[in-house]
Order: C-alpha cells, then sequence, then structure tokens
C-alpha cells in the first residue's frame, strides 16, 4: 500500500506512514492525544462528549444510530422505533451505500481521491495490512498513553 502525506508530493510506502504515525509526526499531532482526551472528557461529561467506537458501531449500529440520536437531544419516538426508521437510517448510511455515492468515487482532495477513504469496513481488516510487530508496538504507545 502506498501513502501520502500532505504537503508531500511523492507517494512512499505504508511502513513509513506507520512509522511517522507513531512518531506523531502527522497533520495535528499524536491521534492518540486526541483520543485519549476526548475519551477522558466522555467519562467526565458524558453529556457533552459521546465517544462512540468503531467495533460497538458495526456489531450494533442500530444501538449506535440510538444513542447518537439521544445525545444531540433527538431521540426516536415510539412511532419512529415502531416505523423502523432508525433501521433505514442505518441501511442510508451504510459503507456500501456511501462509498457508492458518486460524490465520493468522483472526488478528491489535491492527489487524494475520495475512494481512497473507503476500504473494507471490516473490524480486524488492520492484520492485511500491520506485521505483528506493528500491531505490538502500536499497542504499547497506546498502553504508554
Amino acid at each position: 500500500m502506498v501513502t501520502r502525506y500532505e504537503g508531500w508530493n511523492r507517494p512512499f510506502p505504508f511502513t513509513r506512514a506507520f512509522e511517522l504515525f507513531c512518531e506523531g509526526r502527522v497533520p495535528y499531532g499524536p491521534v492518540w492525544v486526541h483520543v485519549l482526551e476526548y475519551y477522558t472528557n466522555s467519562l467526565r461529561t458524558p453529556e457533552k462528549f459521546l465517544f462512540l467506537k468503531y467495533e460497538e458501531m458495526t456489531n450494533d449500529p442500530i444501538e449506535g444510530v440510538m444513542r447518537l440520536a439521544k445525545f444531540i437531544g433527538c431521540p426516536f419516538s415510539e412511532e419512529e422505533m415502531n416505523n423502523r426508521l432508525v433501521e433505514e437510517i442505518v441501511e442510508f448510511c451504510s459503507f456500501n451505500k456511501l462509498k457508492d455515492l458518486d460524490v465520493n468515487k468522483n472526488n478528491g482532495i489535491g492527489n487524494v481521491k475520495n475512494d481512497y477513504f473507503f476500504r473494507k469496513a471490516i473490524v480486524g481488516d488492520w492484520q492485511n495490512h500491520m506485521t505483528a510487530e506493528m500491531a505490538t508496538k502500536l499497542d504499547k504507545i497506546r498502553q504508554d498513553h
């Protein structure tokens, strides 16, 4: 896999992108700092911060959408639930629907097309791109922070 780093015009290997990520040398700094800050705030003030995990959304998207609706102050009514509105929203916003929209196929930012951001939407697909050593390194960084 070849990756581009914002501001650089030449592609470079995924392994180099991984190293930059681990070193926190990415736009806006180390991602784990941001994630930890949001997670901590979601525990302290859950009414202001909603922390949804990809795996949770994938395992139970209906529950995730209901949590999100409640968080933004627009919980679903019993009638909406009975009319399967949540299921319709989940289907409408599904990975396959979104990746197939023309806007997500044909537009992009600079040299990076939007379809670059759509992979498989499969939990655990990282194993097809990272070695066991890379995973261990990332786990250690995450534990240290």
